[in-house]
């Protein structure tokens, strides 16, 4: 298996790019928790191999981190690696293992009927990584957990818009099937990859959904910890400028161009948000409110 730093390095993720600001010890800590997170979302995504056997491999990780949490010797190198910073920053099993439960998800449930489904898988998958994130990055006040499950929310309800058409692929809907009635869109129209004004009025709401998160989030930040979530407030910066692009195309992922920003306006995101820490001039550029095009 992999170390952490390797599978950082190999990375291209949003995420992996945002530990430039953070110092040496928690930068390691947080690459720790990211190849934990991208192990186990590897082995939920690997279609090749039964689903039975990925839930086995699930709770193999499973079984790891609890070994871990309880300061016994895990075997594999990432959950070794994870061990210090679960150690230094108090991590809790509970939040893992949640964090497995909603990958696990992924082996059985292809379809969400609700926002009130989805917002648990969001949750789940997002929000407690911001809510393990935040602890190696350090608060004072406890009003930071409560932006962390907000951004988590605003960001993974991002991901699902850009995604739509690679998880169609794998015959996988996360946009509520109560909101496809609403706007009139079947789901074989997604399957299929079939882009309609009425899919465009689909998205638009769920996009404005995320706004409503990603303004929670802005709002609900800590003036004391916004320096120590320099971090978290620049992937949001990344994923608000991802949502104003997918904006700008009117939400039509099912065309061969990926939306994503460049490696130019990536890097050009940090060195704004390094300047503005720098200088002491920290708010939030995100959750502003999208536009009706």
């Amino acid at each position: 298996m992999q170390s952490s730093e390797s599978i950082t390095r190999k990375s291209a993720s949003n995420l992996a790019l945002a530990f430039v600001l953070l110092p040496k010890e928690k930068r390691n800590g947080m690459s720790a928790l990211y190849a934990f997170c991208r192990e186990i979302d590897d082995i939920a995504d690997s279609e090749s191999a039964p689903a039975g056997e990925r839930a086995a491999k699930l709770q193999d990780w499973r079984s790891e981190i609890r070994l871990a949490c309880d300061g016994g010797v895990p075997s594999f190198p990432v959950v070794r690696e994870l061990q210090f910073p679960i150690k230094d920053y108090g991590l809790p099993f509970d939040l893992f293992d949640e964090l497995i439960r909603g990958v696990e998800s992924d082996l059985v449930v292809s379809r969400y009927g609700t926002y009130q489904e989805l917002d648990l898988y969001c949750y789940r998958v997002a929000s407690v990584v911001g809510l393990l994130s935040i602890e190696i990055m350090g608060y004072s006040d406890d009003r930071c957990r409560e932006y962390a499950v907000h951004l988590g929310k605003a960001l993974q309800l991002t991901n699902i818009l850009r995604d739509v058409r690679c998880d169609a692929e794998r015959d996988r809907i996360y946009l509520p099937l109560a909101e496809l009635v609403n706007f009139g869109v079947d789901p074989e129209e997604i399957i299929q990859g079939k882009y309609s004004e009425r899919y465009f009025k689909l998205a638009r709401s769920v996009a404005g959904r995320a706004c409503e998160f990603y303004r929670n989030a802005r709002e609900s930040l800590p003036d004391v910890d916004r320096r120590s979530m320099s971090t978290a407030e620049l992937m949001g910066s990344v994923y608000w400028r991802l949502l104003q692009k997918l904006e700008k195309r009117r939400f039509n992922v099912f065309d061969s161009r990926p939306t994503r920003l460049s490696k130019a306006q990536k890097l050009l995101l940090i060195l704004r948000a390094w300047c503005r820490n720098s200088v002491g001039t920290l708010r939030s550029t995100y959750g502003d409110a999208p536009s009706n095009g």
